[in-house]
């Protein structure tokens, strides 16, 4: 599997396609990710998909990552598809699981707060009500009267969110009497919803601001669900997938210095790498490391492009804006690590 997914990688997918791929209104070569194989690698294989575990996934992601090939793995398969999975209903999963694995469909995952949080990774997404709460702010759902939901709100840094066919959109319900948080599939025509790409520091990890002005929505599964637990356990894996990415793409950093003369250097990097590879894979087997792998695995592909680096446009300089964007998007790094301490109780009471 990863010898052929390198060669196809290595064939479609290099500085120059991924650039151009980039500038297309998706932000990613849409046949590259049909031939890949890859958008319903985990899904069940009742729904099209291949029924694969996370070892296989984060291997996936650890040539992706090696690449730095722009495509809606991320967004589509590790954040939105288990979800899909988990709570949808019969229905639901029916409807478009199917086309997730044949690729004819896109998701994204918006949440108001940022999704380090809201997916548990450097704090309780339990602890407080980061979806809204019933004030002004977040994004807020409502009932309407023949039953159906209404979204009003706005999600910033929404990864594929300004191309994904499906958005599973995490909201505020019940004012203050029944507070809860609850998941929403939005359709890409759905009116009301207005979806603006934003620049970014990684082209190759496009997002956008969603807006939701009385956008016409779909309950996810049926109440009564473990919403946030789901949420933090996609987290998990989410985390273990996002360290994979990033040790792949410092193991191809390293592998364009070889010949450096300062051998002793990239020998510690070398090590700091290689760690970062046994924690992800320890993680694969058991995700409740992932915050922890990811932590280690981001700081080693920093250090990694701060030595290997270029001047500005080389692949160097993108691992390092790979690196800073996802400690925005998902750390920083001492925040995974301090989530990572008190969900394992190494600390004790001083954690809490």
């Amino acid at each position: 599997m990863r010898r052929t997914l390198r060669d196809l990688l290595t064939e479609h997918a290099g500085p120059r396609e991924d650039r151009a791929a980039t500038a297309t209104p998706e932000g990613y070569d849409t046949a590259l990710w049909a031939r890949t194989g890859l958008a319903g690698l985990t899904l069940p294989t009742e729904y099209g998909g291949a029924g694969r575990g996370p070892a296989e996934l984060a291997l996936a992601c650890e040539e992706t990552g090696r690449a730095l090939v722009p495509s809606p793995l991320l967004a589509t398969t590790v954040l939105t598809a288990p979800l899909l999975a988990a709570l949808g209903t019969p229905a639901q999963r029916a409807e478009h699981l199917p086309r997730i694995a044949d690729t004819s469909l896109t998701c994204a995952l918006a949440v108001p707060t940022g999704l380090a949080l809201a997916l548990g990774l450097t704090g309780d997404n339990t602890a407080r009500d980061w979806s809204g709460g019933g004030r002004a702010g977040g994004i807020q759902a409502a009932r309407t009267a023949d039953g159906g939901w209404r979204l009003y709100g706005e999600a910033a840094r929404v990864v594929d969110g300004h191309s994904a066919g499906l958005l599973l959109v995490a909201a505020h319900a019940g004012g203050f009497a029944r507070s809860r948080t609850l998941l929403f599939l939005v359709r890409a025509d759905a009116p009301g919803l207005v979806r603006t790409r934003q620049p970014v520091l990684d082209p190759t990890r496009p997002q956008a601001t969603v807006q939701f002005r009385d956008a016409a929505a779909e309950l996810l599964g049926e109440e009564p669900a473990d919403v946030l637990g789901a949420l933090a356990a996609t987290g998990r894996t989410a985390a273990v997938m996002l360290a994979a990415e990033a040790v792949g793409t410092a193991g191809a950093a390293l592998d364009r210095t070889r010949e450096r003369p300062d051998r002793h250097r990239l020998a510690d990097l070398y090590v700091q790498v290689e760690a970062a590879r046994s924690l992800t894979y320890c993680a694969a087997r058991e995700p409740d490391g992932g915050p922890l792998a990811l932590a280690h695995a981001l700081e080693a592909l920093r250090a990694t492009a701060a030595e290997c680096g270029g001047t500005g446009a080389t692949w160097e300089d993108l691992c390092f804006k790979r690196a800073a964007s996802d400690e925005l998007l998902f750390g920083p790094a001492r925040r995974l690590r301090d989530r990572a301490a008190e969900r394992t109780g190494l600390f004790g009471e001083a954690a809490a």
